[in-house]
């Protein structure tokens, strides 16, 4: 498990490292003012590194951001794959890694050894120490639910005195083209993860010759576990039990350290730098769905395009957005550069600006090219669709409040402000598992929609009534269209789940069979999204129907099985499809 940490190997690293970086990216930008609060917390505290994930390079790119700004090398967490990468594991162990298995499955012993050498780490304060929250890296570019036990275990030395403190740093890495694009949204159609090889890096190294934009590293302000736990935790609890005896977290603990995990990933995502390419593809997806949907000649004008994206950038800096807009290039000049280094996701076909949905990539790009069916020609362009809309994700976090205000006001029967706040609560609660949207503050999430759509001037909110002003049509009919794809997905898992899923159905063969049923429905034409093929959707879908109880996972000898409340099932896809007699009741119910 033991890193071996060797400054040759580093400084070999970092040659390498520096002549890649010059080949893929224009430009890596860091706040140096988070760096030097870095610096200083480094001398204070133990100090943790969280970096967002979203992307092979994040691991790189943090040692290599630390080793040119003379900091202490972070030792990161890394999974059990890399280690099986003949000379290359090697090179990582020595470069600061340590390996860990993606599940303990229930190992005391494991999880003893691997959480006593962590806290050493941490105690001896020679490095920081690095992992990823979201235990994974993201394949549509949308923040994940935290994984704990990391955080768990590096926040235990302070609550039993261990340590004075330990400083959490969020960092946000904000990626203007990713590397892996067409191979997450292959993974969302079914095809299966390339295992990490020595082998497989050298055949990639084509990607050298392609241009991947820029990156920034925004290194958040560290977050002190000490002021974080002043009157939430009473470290007393510790006092009176030996430190090495290990002891499962209180429910006061685990409710402390879960708000922590969503209070710093939504500081990751606050501190994303959104390029100009997010508001596009936001546009261009739009508009795709649209002209399918009415039939109308797909995509826009180049002078359509800019007019929409100068609007949306206005819009999205309202609400707070870290937007990356050179100001010096006219709106025109910035839509051409961002079409430019996207060109495998657009085309220009008369005189009109659209997704290249028709020469969409081949989903299994290895094998050659025959004769497609209308299955495999459906999954082609979902590909071009799914990797458009991983980078419209990435402006998710700053229009989701706003956006399901706007889906609350469609679906709700009347403008009356309890009755929208229902409504709000009830589509808040559903994606609770799809958006980062922290426990317990559904109020504060619908007076944040409410402010910022009262600020822009598209709704007018008095005590008791939610009113949609004249110029806020065209706003609130943009936030409603963002969230129509999750909407859709949700509905057609229930769908699923009342009308074919079988008494044996299983965990796993709920993706494959859910994947089956949604293709024959997209092939009919009775379904507007190819979105909804996102096995990550798919996933969130059913982890939100088991947490609300309407699907339950059998024990015993039928382990892995899953129930289905077909009522509660039926009763929710009405819901999310605004049929209004039914809203009341689930409300109540959730």
């Amino acid at each position: 498990m033991a890193h071996r940490l060797q400054l040759s190997t580093i400084r070999f690293f970092a040659y390498t490292l520096t002549k890649v970086f010059k080949n893929l990216f224009r430009s890596i930008c860091v706040n140096e003012e988070g760096i030097q609060r870095l610096q200083q917390a480094i001398q204070e505290h133990p100090v943790v590194l969280l970096p967002s994930h979203r992307s092979y390079m994040d691991f790189l790119l943090m040692s290599y951001i630390l080793y040119t700004y003379d900091l202490a090398l972070p030792v990161i967490a890394a999974g059990m794959d890399f280690m099986g990468m003949k000379v290359v594991g090697e090179m990582l162990r020595m470069s600061g890694a340590f390996f860990i298995r993606r599940s303990f499955g229930g190992d005391k012993l494991y999880w003893a050894v691997f959480s006593e050498y962590v806290k050493t780490i941490l105690k001896n304060g020679f490095a920081p120490l690095e992992f990823f929250l979201e235990g994974t890296r993201s394949r549509t570019a949308k923040s994940l639910t935290p994984k704990l036990g990391l955080l768990n275990i590096v926040m235990d030395p302070f609550f039993k005195g261990e340590v004075f403190d330990v400083n959490l740093v969020p960092v946000s890495i904000s990626y203007e083209r990713i590397l892996e694009e067409s191979l997450y949204a292959r993974e969302l159609l079914g095809v299966p993860k390339p295992k990490e090889s020595t082998s497989g890096l050298f055949k990639a190294r084509k990607v050298l010759s392609e241009d991947y934009g820029s990156i920034h590293i925004y290194f958040g302000q560290p977050v002190s576990v000490r002021s974080l736990s002043q009157g939430k935790i009473d470290r007393c609890q510790f006092n009176l039990i030996p430190r090495h005896i290990p002891k499962k977290p209180t429910e006061e603990i685990q409710g402390f350290v879960n708000d922590s995990a969503y209070r710093l990933v939504r500081a990751q995502e606050e501190n994303m730098v959104l390029k100009p390419w997010v508001l596009l593809a936001s546009l261009l997806l739009q508009n795709h769905h649209q002209s399918q949907a009415s039939g109308q000649r797909p995509g826009l004008t180049r002078d359509e395009l800019t007019q929409q994206a100068a609007w949306l950038r206005d819009l999205s800096r309202q609400y707070g957005a870290f937007l990356h807009w050179p100001d010096h290039a006219s709106p025109s000049e910035v839509v051409s550069s961002s079409l430019s280094l996207h060109r495998g996701l657009v085309k220009m076909s008369e005189g009109r600006i659209q997704l290249a949905v028709e020469q969409g990539g081949q989903v299994n790009p290895g094998e050659p090219r025959t004769a497609v069916t209308p299955e495999e020609e459906l999954l082609n362009r979902a590909v071009v669709i799914l990797s458009c809309a991983s980078y419209r994700n990435q402006a998710l976090h700053v229009f989701l409040r706003p956006a399901l205000l706007a889906s609350a006001l469609h679906a709700a029967s009347s403008n009356h402000k309890q009755e929208v706040f229902n409504s709000f609560s009830f589509l808040r609660n559903m994606f609770s598992n799809e958006f980062i949207l922290c426990p317990g503050a559904t109020v504060q999430d619908f007076e944040e929609a409410c402010f910022l759509l009262m600020k822009t001037g598209e709704l007018q909110v008095t005590e008791h009534e939610v009113l949609v002003t004249e110029r806020g049509q065209r706003t609130l009919g943009f936030l409603t269209n963002m969230l129509d794809p999750f909407l859709q997905g949700y509905q057609v898992v229930c769908r699923f789940l009342c009308e074919e899923a079988s008494e044996a159905l299983t965990e796993k063969q709920f993706i494959p069979d859910v994947r089956k049923f949604i293709i024959k429905h997209l092939l009919a034409g009775r379904l507007r999204y190819s979105e909804v093929l996102s096995s990550d959707l798919q996933k969130n879908a059913l982890a939100a129907l088991l947490r609300l109880g309407a699907v339950q996972k059998m024990k015993g000898a039928q382990q892995g099985t899953l129930k289905v409340n077909k009522v509660m099932v039926n009763s929710l896809e009405d819901t999310l499809g605004g049929k209004l007699p039914t809203q009341k009741a689930a409300v109540a119910r959730l």
